[in-house]
């Protein structure tokens, strides 16, 4: 493995706390007034607790632990199935005009249609590009749309009387799935994969019954692989009687290609945060505006934004809609500064830009996938969508793993792809390039893996084992720390 020659400047500083010296403070506070003591008792008799510093020793420390940081904004990002696109510096600049990033969600109604107006259109477009007739915007995230559509779904399965409580989920899908459908109280019933990586139809066929409420598809897959029988698990799942759910995660692969009414769907997810460029990872933020079908439009949640002739008014109630609305998930109206970016997003792409940047998502990952696959071993036969997918047969008898090999990459500058996942897939390696890399910088990082692969494969296993050796901490042991975490630091003695 190759030295780094900014190895000297990684520099090894003890936390905030420790720095700590009696006396030393980056202001200078005059002394208090005296005052009546009004707290009964209840005064403080111990120091707060926050370490005493000098200024430069603060910004120095903050400084150096930002530049720990690993962002899209440096490196490449190669994550699978989270879609780690470079994010447009124009979307930021227009979610801080302080007519968007001012406003409170309880300001009248008169004072806030710009606002609602932005909720009203990013929900035109996403209905325009997914030619779906309805779509709720509040959902706050991916698994929070996934539960929308789903109570939507249950609402409507009330509303014929039939007690559904089945929702068959393939073994590739993301967490989420499952989860979201025990949350809302359906039993969740796994479907097999075929060879070819996606789901068997017979055996789905199989599962299916009058107790069946919907099926839970993710198309692309989670193993990078388009469902060509969409067509027909939406027609099977329909003359059951059920719904068809869309997890839209990797809608990526297909906006401005694909209309997702077209393949029979009735509830999807669109992750603005991935398809729509917005900053995420770290826990947000995020959107999970959720796309519903003729048959679910009425159950779709509350609140939701009306033009009429006076305006745009918010419906609150369930006295005020047309509809059958299955409730609220949200305080308020959905998370508005990633609607600010998605829009802005969309508005700037046009349509010929976001169908190039499915194409060219696509592209990238079928490049990796053709480039790598002499040294790694892809997962299934013939092309992928947006993401391409290996497993650790050619790491057998090296002695080499998975998480050997993903911690030798960060020794090379990259973060690791996504590992294990999807479970289907022994030793997984889940690679999404983006449709915003470069054949340049793709090259780069094809070459590091090729020489990774060949070192594995001679004998080199006591390196990979050893690695990462250029990080501030070397190997951690994950499974304990995220078990027995400290989050708090306690002075010694």
């Amino acid at each position: 493995m190759q030295e780094s020659s900014s190895r000297g400047l990684v520099l090894e500083q003890p936390l905030i706390f420790e720095q700590d010296t009696p006396g030393q403070c980056g202001v200078d506070l005059p002394e208090p007034p005296p005052v009546i003591d009004r707290l009964g008792g209840l005064e403080r008799r111990e120091p707060i607790g926050l370490p005493g510093l000098a200024e430069p020793t603060v910004v120095r420390h903050y400084t150096r632990l930002s530049q720990k940081n690993y962002g899209i904004d440096t490196v490449f990002y190669p994550l699978g199935s989270c879609t780690m696109k470079h994010n447009p510096r124009f979307n930021e600049k227009m979610a801080r005009l302080s007519g968007l990033a001012d406003i409170h969600p309880l300001q009248p109604e008169s004072t806030v249609q710009g606002a609602l107006e932005l909720i009203d259109l990013t929900a035109h477009w996403l209905k325009t590009l997914t030619g779906m007739p309805a779509v709720a915007m509040s959902p706050a995230a991916g698994a929070h749309g996934e539960f929308c559509g789903l109570m939507a779904i249950r609402a409507a399965l009330d509303d014929r009387g039939e007690s559904r409580l089945r929702v068959l989920v393939p073994d590739s899908a993301h967490g989420t799935n499952p989860a979201s459908a025990a949350a809302c109280g359906f039993t969740v019933d796994p479907i097999p994969a075929t060879s070819r990586g996606r789901v068997d139809l017979a055996a789905m066929k199989a599962k299916l019954g009058g107790d069946v409420a919907a099926v839970m598809l993710t198309n692309p897959n989670t193993c990078g692989l388009f469902e060509d029988q969409v067509m027909e698990i939406a027609e099977a799942i329909h003359r059951a009687g059920g719904y068809f759910y869309c997890d839209g995660a990797n809608y990526n692969a297909i906006v401005g290609r694909v209309r997702v009414a077209d393949l029979g769907v009735d509830a999807m997810h669109i992750n603005l945060h991935k398809t729509f460029s917005t900053p995420h990872g770290g826990g947000g933020p995020g959107a999970g505006p959720t796309v519903l079908s003729a048959a679910l439009a009425p159950f779709a949640p509350l609140p939701a934004v009306l033009h009429d002739g006076k305006g745009f008014r918010l419906i609150e109630h369930a006295a005020q809609s047309d509809g059958k609305p299955c409730g609220r998930l949200k305080g308020f109206h959905g998370q508005f500064g990633v609607f600010v970016r998605a829009l802005a997003y969309m508005m700037s792409m046009g349509g010929d830009g976001l169908r190039q940047a499915a194409e060219d998502a696509v592209l990238n990952a079928n490049y990796l996938l053709s480039e790598l696959s002499a040294d790694l071993t892809p997962s299934f036969a013939g092309p992928c969508m947006h993401e391409a997918l290996f497993d650790d047969r050619f790491l057998k008898d090296s002695g080499v793993t998975t998480l050997d090999f993903a911690k030798a990459l960060i020794d090379e500058g990259y973060h690791p792809m996504t590992m294990y996942f999807p479970l289907v897939v022994h030793g997984a390696l889940l690679m999404e390039p983006t449709e915003t890399e470069s054949k340049a910088t793709l090259d780069g990082f094809i070459a590091t893996l090729r020489r990774l692969a060949r070192q594995a494969k001679a004998g080199d296993a006591a390196a990979f084992r050893a690695a990462p050796q250029r990080t501030p901490r070397r190997r951690l042991d994950e499974t304990t720390a995220a078990r027995l975490p400290i989050l708090r630091w306690t002075p010694p003695g």
